[in-house]
């Protein structure tokens, strides 16, 4: 049984990653996943840091960030979410903000969900 036959977690279109893999390589995209993997933090923090500050310019760039990188591997959900949120911009997430809904919640579970199934392909 390959790995991906045995990944169920709906949390990565596997079909989107096995073309990835295909396209580009299994190394290339395990190095790729690393890579996503240490960086998405940060974009995240950004996303929080320029929501703080004003920042319209910093907050579409790491949304647009996390949403390609999203629907690179598959992570269709983590790529709408930044989807939203680009889109929305700064003025749409302020304003949810400001209603007590606080917009960076749900990405930052998505992503947790996207960084454990990726960790887990990557693992094997």
């Amino acid at each position: 049984m390959t790995k991906f036959a045995a990944m169920s977690n709906p949390t990565i279109e596997l079909a989107v990653f096995k073309e990835l893999q295909d396209t580009a390589g299994e190394d290339f995209v395990m190095e790729l996943v690393d890579t996503f993997l240490a960086d998405a933090p940060q974009m995240l923090s950004a996303l929080r840091e320029a929501l703080v500050a004003g920042d319209a310019d910093g907050f579409r760039r790491a949304a647009h960030s996390l949403k390609s990188n999203g629907h690179t591997f598959g992570a269709m959900a983590l790529g709408a979410l930044a989807r939203e949120l680009e889109h929305g911009g700064l003025a749409g997430a302020r304003e949810r903000h400001a209603t007590g809904e606080s917009p960076l919640d749900a990405i930052d579970a998505e992503y947790t969900r996207v960084a454990a199934a990726l960790t887990q392909l990557r693992n094997g």
